[in-house]
Order: C-alpha cells, then structure tokens, then sequence
C-alpha cells in the first residue's frame, strides 16, 4: 500500500504534465491554421480539464514545466506537429503503471486514462501534416545519399587520397545524383494515378539528398588528412541515420531499433565494400594523384 504523501506525489506530477501540454498543444493551436488548429484547440482544453480534475485531490494549482513546454515546441518546429504530438503521447503511455496504482484510490484516475488514450488518438489521427505526404520520398532521398555516397567517398578516400579532390569529386557525383533521383522520383509519382504533386515529391527527395550530401562530404573539405575526414564522415552518416530513423519511428509509431540498425548496416556494409575496391582499383591500376 502506497502511503498519502507519495499517492499526492504521484497525482501532482500528473497534474503538472497534464498543464505542461495544455500549453504546449494551446501553442501550437494558436501556430496552426484550419483543421489542424481547432484539432489541437480540443486536445488543450481536454488536458486542462484533465489538470483541473486532479486539482480537486491535490487541492493546489501547479505551474506548467517551462523547458518541457520550450522543447516540445522547438521539437515541433523543427520535426513538425505530428513528432511532437507523438512524443508527448508515448510519455502518456509509459504513465499507464501510475494510473493503474492510482486506480486503487481513484477510480477516476481509469476514466481519465481512457480519455487520454481514446480520445486523442482519434484526433491526433485526422491531423493532416504535409511533410507526411511526402515521407517515403525524404526517406528514398536519405536513403539513396547516404548507401551511394559513402560508398562512393570511401571508394575515392583510398583510391585518391586527397582530402580536397575527393570532397570535388564526392559534391559532383552527389550534385548529379541528387538531380537524377528528382527527376526519377518526378516520373515515378507522374506516372502513379494516386499519387499527388509529383513536383513536390522530387523536391523533397532532392532536398533531401542534397543536404545528405553535403554533410556527408564536409569533413573533407575541413581536413586535410583524407582518413580522418572519412571517419568524420561516418560518424555524420551514422547521425543522419539516428536523427531521421528516430523521426520516422515516432510518426509513424513503428519500432526504432530494427530499422535503425537495418539501415546503418546497409549503409556502412556498402562503405565497407567501396574500401575494399578503391584500395584494390588503386594497387591494381597503380594510379597515384
């Protein structure tokens, strides 16, 4: 049995997430336009009136935590409505434990916990965020710069070694590439009936694959030892595949480790080969630039 003290422990804590994320969704209402906006405006109200409840057994007001709120917000600016709002819902899942104890006490504290399971995953669910749309296309972009272009730079580290010419040589090939892979995506989408906007899916492939690419071939062009620049390389690569598979697992609520791992394997297993090449093509070939 739980003594008083730490059940109104337990209900304060709640409480403050509760108007934590009144004002973060109240925010991002006022940030919004049409649907989107009065989606959000319910979910704020429906936490308020979740905070006011628990107030009535904690008989005391609580201040919103302001650098959760700060963070939620930056999150969202920078990932989109959509990341930030399944952020906050998976912390509402990892809560169930404490309603459950709570339960013992309040059997409100199980209505509360529907509402916040049923409810607002209806509405988060009709939120309609473009960026979504346009998903698989940032992922073919990323995906496509990240397996190619380090392959092609380990390729070159060792067969060039020179930390200039292979960073010339790295931002040409993934320039073209990056051209290539709209135009393909264009067509792609162009020739689907269901697909909407091809010029926007190519934009965000290319976007993508072009910010992929300078990343990945920056180090070369501030070191100038070609193997230290390609182990900086790497470890953006590997960055890059962290950030974006994370993002990826939260919007589309899907496991992250198998896809994380799935994903930098593919990448630095063709890393890997493209050493083994540019280091045999230079010993075979005998070229030295």
């Amino acid at each position: 049995m739980q003594d008083y003290t730490t059940v109104k422990e337990e209900i304060l804590a709640l409480q403050r997430n509760e108007i934590t994320e009144y004002h973060v969704y109240s925010t991002l209402a006022r940030r919004t336009k049409g649907k989107n906006a009065d989606i959000l405006q319910r979910i704020a109200e429906d936490e308020r009136r979740h905070a006011q409840r628990w107030s009535l057994y904690t008989e005391q007001e609580v201040s919103p935590d302001r650098t959760k709120v700060f963070l939620r917000l930056l999150s969202a600016t920078i990932f989109g409505i959509t990341f930030a709002t399944n952020l906050m819902e998976q912390g509402e899942r990892k809560a169930e434990s404490t309603y459950e104890r709570l339960a013992e006490y309040i059997p409100e504290a199980k209505e509360i916990q529907k509402e916040e399971e049923e409810h607002e995953r209806e509405l988060l669910s009709i939120i309609d965020e473009e960026r979504l749309r346009y998903i698989s296309s940032m992922v073919l972009g990323l995906n496509d710069a990240l397996v190619e272009l380090t392959g092609t730079l380990a390729g070159l580290t060792f067969a060039l070694a020179k930390s200039n010419v292979v960073g010339l040589a790295g931002l040409i090939t993934g320039i073209a590439a990056s051209l290539s892979m709209s135009a393909s995506e264009y067509l792609s989408k162009k020739s689907d009936p269901s697909a909407q906007h091809p010029l926007k899916a190519a934009l965000y492939t290319g976007i993508a694959y072009v910010f992929t690419v300078c990343f990945l071939i920056m180090p070369y062009f501030l070191l100038s030892n070609p193997y230290m620049a390609l182990v900086w390389c790497l470890g953006n690569g590997a960055l890059v595949i962290l950030i974006f598979t994370f993002f990826v697992s939260v919007v589309r609520e899907e496991a992250f480790k198998p896809a994380f791992l799935e994903m930098i394997g593919i990448a630095f297993g063709v890393a890997g080969v493209s050493f083994l090449i540019g280091l045999l093509a230079k010993k075979l070939l005998n070229v030295d630039i």
